[in-house]
């Protein structure tokens, strides 16, 4: 293992100076061509799914007064068409300022390397936002198989930084995109991570935006919350009956979820908790499950 960790980081480290043209002087050494626009699309599979309409509004302007400055990098498809590999916010302004042309540099390379040139590219850019910069981070760990470290070092970026970043994926859906839509911060999605129950997190998270809370003021609530959980559960668990507190237990290993069994005198219920369809499906596989 030590042996392959240096070689796949500075396969990842390497990806943008070998494959995307960033200098005049690498510039110039590729042949530029120019590309009608209406035979160009945007590649599907880039990390970054919001662009900041101001920005491109700016470089718009920029355009119109002095045309696109550095090219964009393109793959030929079967259809005769070109696909971006880099370049996408250049491609947005061109269309704005009505532009029928692109400078571009036509590069044929795999898809696999195209998705972790696009991923590298944005993440050393800063381009992403939080959960963007998440998704991109657990796509590399997935499809490339490399560690946190190993990105941590690729991007420039500190590894408690690369893991709390991975986290905020463990947020409930609505959370997420709050933070996506830039109503929350990361900071705020962190501190929410501490209350486990997704309801009680969505309210917390609503009370933050409608009061403008501080981050540090939404630590504490977070806290609160799940100091007092957590002695709610322990009340619970005191005033059950430990054969029922081992079955719980039992079946939580089981399923990968909280579940309760309340015992009443004469009739009582077991509640398995999901949080996705995902789960609900594993949970349901597994009752109908045939011995």
């Amino acid at each position: 293992m030590e042996k392959k960790s240096p070689k796949r980081t500075n396969r990842l480290g390497r990806g943008l100076s070998a494959l995307i043209p960033d200098t005049k002087d690498e510039i110039e050494n590729k042949e530029i061509v120019s590309i009608d626009l209406s035979k160009i699309y945007p590649n599907n599979t880039q990390p970054r799914k919001i662009f900041d309409e101001e920005k491109i509004q700016v470089l718009c302007e920029s355009i119109k007064h002095y045309g696109v400055l550095q090219p964009i990098v393109v793959k030929p498809d079967e259809n005769g068409k070109y696909m971006i590999i880099a370049g996408e916010r250049r491609y947005r302004a061109s269309k704005m300022a009505k532009k029928k042309e692109i400078p571009a540099v036509i590069k044929d390379i795999p898809m696999k390397d195209i998705m972790e040139i696009a991923l590298i590219e944005n993440l050393q850019r800063e381009d992403l936002n939080a959960i963007e910069e998440a998704l991109a981070y657990r796509s590399l760990i997935e499809h490339y198989e490399v560690t946190q470290e190993e990105i941590s070092e690729a991007v420039g970026k500190s590894r408690p930084h690369i893991t709390n970043t991975l986290r905020l994926l463990n947020l409930g859906e609505k959370i997420i995109e709050m933070i996506e839509n830039g109503n929350l911060t990361a900071g705020h999605g962190k501190a929410l991570l501490r209350v486990s129950n997704i309801d009680l997190q969505f309210e917390l998270a609503n009370k933050v935006v409608e009061e403008e809370l501080s981050v540090r003021e939404t630590e504490r609530l977070a806290k609160k919350i799940f100091e007092n959980n957590t002695n709610e559960v322990n009340n619970k668990i005191k005033k059950k009956d430990i054969f029922i507190v081992d079955v719980e237990e039992k079946l939580r290993s089981v399923f990968g979820t909280k579940v309760n069994i309340s015992k009443g005198k004469k009739k009582g219920k077991i509640e398995i908790e999901y949080y996705n369809d995902d789960d609900l499906n594993n949970i349901i596989s597994m009752l109908l499950e045939e011995n």
